[in-house]
């Protein structure tokens, strides 16, 4: 099953409420933690390897914390979570370390790849701006009056 790591989601959850507070003031890595339920030592530790990669700054002091170190809508879903886990890859074949022992008789390989650039689109189209922007459910059924 191709799911995210802990970690990562915990990145988007830190990256999404740093946006939407980020008029306001910097936001500690036990603010965020707090606030949804998460181990405050994990989160410093997905603050941290955010701020190593420029997604995020912190700021020292006593109105200390971090902040973004880009505008929402310059920052990825695909930018959080490569900072966090590395390379997106759905299976091992699709790298550019070389060739699996199954690679020449491989019939999946092809449309792995294609299956894989694709959810790389995907995350590289979804800014943390679009994110934070107020859900709607889509009405499903519309009861007539």
């Amino acid at each position: 099953m191709f799911k995210l790591s802990k970690k990562a989601d915990y990145g988007l959850i830190a990256v999404k409420h740093l946006a939407m507070h980020r008029d306001e003031h910097a936001c500690s890595a036990t603010e965020i933690a707090e606030e949804y339920g998460i181990s405050t030592m994990l989160m410093a530790k997905v603050l941290q390897k955010l701020a190593r990669q420029r997604i995020v700054s912190a700021k020292h002091g006593a109105s200390g914390g971090y902040l973004l170190a880009k505008e929402p809508s310059q920052i990825t879903a695909l930018d959080v979570i490569s900072a966090i886990d590395g390379p997106v890859l759905i299976t091992s074949c699709v790298t550019n370390h070389g060739n699996c022992g199954a690679a020449d008789k491989c019939s999946v390989r092809e449309p792995l790849r294609r299956v894989n650039e694709s959810i790389l689109s995907v995350l590289s189209t979804v800014t943390i701006s679009h994110m934070s922007e107020e859900q709607h459910e889509p009405v499903l059924v519309e009861l007539q009056t």
